[in-house]
């Protein structure tokens, strides 16, 4: 799996939600600024490049659909970020939390209980 651009990320937000869709239904999506067609037809070239998106051709449209789910995305980047940052180290990373958070014991609990269930 790939690193993802914010912009890419973007797209890819839409099209998790979607499913499945062509440009015109993907631009909708954007809450904020709607990017240009153009650009949005460029980040699905590159995403393709990438192996993270794929299209299906019906008719002379392109429907663009993802290659992997959001959690495995989440999955991935969260295991990048704790190798890379935190030495591997997940009690680094809880610690980096709870300080810059100033998490309190009750949330500190829940955040060990979550990372235990999902082993």
């Amino acid at each position: 799996m790939k690193q993802l651009t914010k912009a890419e990320e973007e797209v890819m937000q839409i099209l998790w939600e979607m499913g499945e869709g062509i440009i015109k239904d993907i631009l909708k999506g954007f809450k904020d600024k709607q990017p240009a067609y153009n650009t949005v037809a460029t980040v699905l070239k590159v995403l393709k490049k990438k192996e993270v998106v794929d299209f299906k051709k019906v008719g002379n449209i392109y429907v663009y659909y993802p290659l992997f789910t959001k959690e495995e995305y989440s999955s991935y980047q969260m295991k990048h970020l704790l190798k890379n940052y935190f030495g591997g180290s997940f009690a680094r990373l809880a610690a980096f939390f709870a300080k810059d958070n100033d998490m309190n014991i009750e949330d500190l609990e829940e955040l060990l209980k979550e990372a235990n269930s999902s082993k």
